[in-house]
């Protein structure tokens, strides 16, 4: 490999060309244990053997008379995909509908339908989980850190594709008896839906299928695939201002804009001076030369302090200023991949021509309380590790001025008392006041120090390490405070379940934290002063309230049977019989 092709189609010459064969650790111990597969060599032999022991069966290695039984391969994609599962739920994935989360489920549930293949009625995988482990924790030393939890998510997953066998299994019976006695051929818009609905894999189903002589129109299921695609992107919540590009005045314009560099400006001020618009366009992405008063539209400047949404944090908002005209900034995007950053903005009075020199102001309210949170989710993330354990990976997030979101990995709900502990660690490491630092580093070295990076994101050769000593260092390109204290008091306003295996905490800084402790104080009070009670006396007043409440409620029920059946006022006597020596007494009353 030497050449990158740009867009336009030129060559470049890679820093550092290289040949790729293919020659993996695998492949060379495969050569020089002299086997005729990977899964033969000692890098698999244990594995392999507990899954015979664990399925009761006996593994036939390549060029065995034994290797051509079903159950070799079964075994063989078990013992891969028990690693990869493994490795992946270590790395903070969770098995999920959606991307990697999606690839992960793939593979579990492949693996459990050989586990089918081998006899395996229960729930099996999470029992070889400890061999994978073992085999590669002395390389792979998170794997130990992250055992129990891979051992819960294995297992859940086990016990959910359980349950969609039981749900979608009769189905597919009723399916597959109707094409045995029709066509041989199995309608793709069923099993489509039985993959849709249900959860079957495909190739679940074509297993069986083809066990009962029976095949599956794949054409058929595959128009239904892909119309579900369409569907999903045309219901997308893109509005046509999103997805609309920008049209320049020429090409040499679009070519010399888009080109040009991102000068961003706003770690070290909120304010930018003299700073000259590039370009403008109107509210339908038109390149123009001029918006006027009340005119909404775009902005593009050389430099700017505007952050643009990214890592989970939102965009700035403020104003630009001219001597011409003044703007209002509501949004932000970007023009090109690396290119310079657009402000979706609305002009309040007078012009903005291109040419034009601005001064760009951020909103410093919301820049503060924006970085407040966001150091915030920081000290979030730290405090989870040292409660819950260090399988804890952040798998989302949201920073904006108002409020943070945090999603993370983890098996279960997470405790009040454990709540109690992290949030009491955030506040704690807020009262230290620490310092929060922020250096430009290499990659490989901030990573090789031990700043954290999210699984799945992408960092050039050098990252921007946020640290806060003692306490967490982590690649972030967001804006921070200068010290913990700066974020005032932290809140825990809510914890919940959003998909398998990942839990996300809502919660509130600064004056958002105190207007809900105060709300919550009111509240109390007024709840005390209805109850007559000091605070450490509530919790038994409303005890007894509700058991007293339930005693009338039983009181209430029997006067009420002993009124029916005493008043005869209505007119209606009722009838009265015997029958085998019991008297019965039968009445139609209201109430």
């Amino acid at each position: 490999m030497e050449f990158e092709r740009k867009t336009d189609g030129t060559l470049a010459p890679l820093p550092a060309p290289s040949i790729d064969t293919g020659m993996g650790l695998e492949r060379i111990v495969a050569v020089l244990q002299d086997t005729l597969s990977n899964y033969d060599t000692d890098l698999f032999s244990s594995l392999l053997r507990e899954i015979g022991e664990v399925t009761e069966t006996t593994y036939g290695p390549l060029g065995n008379p034994s290797a051509t039984d079903a159950n070799d391969t079964s075994m063989r994609v078990v013992a891969d995909h028990m690693r990869a599962m493994t490795f992946l739920i270590a790395d903070g994935v969770s098995p999920s509908n959606e991307w990697r989360g999606y690839v992960l489920r793939k593979i579990m549930r492949r693996a459990m339908r050989h586990g089918k293949k081998l006899g395996m009625t229960e729930p099996f995988l999470h029992r070889l989980v400890d061999t994978v482990v073992n085999d590669m924790e002395k390389a792979y030393p998170e794997l130990r850190i992250a055992r129990d939890s891979i051992v819960q998510v294995v297992q859940n997953e086990e016990e959910r594709f359980d349950a969609v066998l039981n749900d979608g299994l009769p189905r597919l019976e009723t399916i597959l008896s109707s094409a045995i006695s029709e066509t041989k051929t199995i309608d793709g818009t069923e099993v489509f839906r039985l993959y849709d609905t249900y959860g079957l894999p495909l190739d679940f189903i074509e297993d069986i299928a083809t066990e009962r002589g029976l095949t599956v129109d794949r054409q058929v299921f595959d128009q239904a695939m892909e119309t579900q695609r369409y569907k999903s992107r045309s219901s997308q919540n893109f509005g046509a201002a999103t997805t609309r590009e920008f049209v320049y005045v020429s090409n040499d314009t679009q070519r010399s804009l888009t080109d040009t560099p991102d000068q961003f400006e706003g770690y070290d001020s909120l304010q930018v001076a003299g700073t000259r618009v590039l370009a403008l366009f109107d509210a339908e992405r038109q390149q123009v030369d001029e918006l006027t008063e009340n005119d909404a539209g775009y902005v593009i400047l050389d430099r700017t302090p505007f952050y643009i949404e990214a890592g989970g944090q939102v965009s700035d908002t403020g104003q630009l200023a001219s001597e011409t005209g003044d703007a209002t900034v509501s949004a932000m995007g970007r023009l090109s991949t690396s290119g310079p950053r657009v402000h979706s903005m609305r002009l309040e009075s007078g012009r903005l021509t291109t040419g034009d020199i601005v001064t760009a102001n951020v909103d410093q309210r919301s820049r503060h309380a924006t970085c407040r949170n966001h150091t915030a989710t920081h000290l979030l993330h730290a405090a989870l590790r040292a409660v819950l354990g260090t399988h804890v990976q952040q798998a989302g997030s949201l920073v904006a001025p108002n409020r943070l979101r945090f999603d993370f990995s983890h098996p279960q709900p997470v405790t009040p008392d454990e709540l109690i502990e992290v949030e009491r660690q955030v506040n704690k490491n807020i009262c230290a006041n620490l310092p929060v630092q922020t250096d430009v580093r290499a990659t490989a070295n901030a990573v090789a120090d031990g700043a954290m990076a999210l699984f799945g994101e992408k960092y050039g050769d050098r990252v921007r390490v946020v640290s806060i000593a003692g306490v967490s260092m982590e690649l972030c390109g967001g804006t921070h405070c200068l010290a913990t204290g700066n974020i005032g008091p932290f809140v825990i306003t809510q914890e919940g379940g959003v998909a398998a295996g990942v839990r996300r905490i809502e919660a509130l800084t600064g004056d958002g934290a105190v207007d809900y402790l105060h709300t919550r104080r009111m509240t109390l009070d007024h709840v005390l002063e209805q109850l007559a009670v000091p605070a450490d006396h509530a919790v038994d007043a409303v005890r007894r309230l509700q058991t007293q409440s339930r005693q009338l409620g039983r009181e209430i029920e029997q006067l009420k049977v002993q009124i029916a059946m005493g008043n005869q006022d209505d007119g209606d006597a009722g009838d009265t019989r015997e029958l085998q020596g019991i008297t019965i007494v039968t009445r139609q009353v209201n109430d």
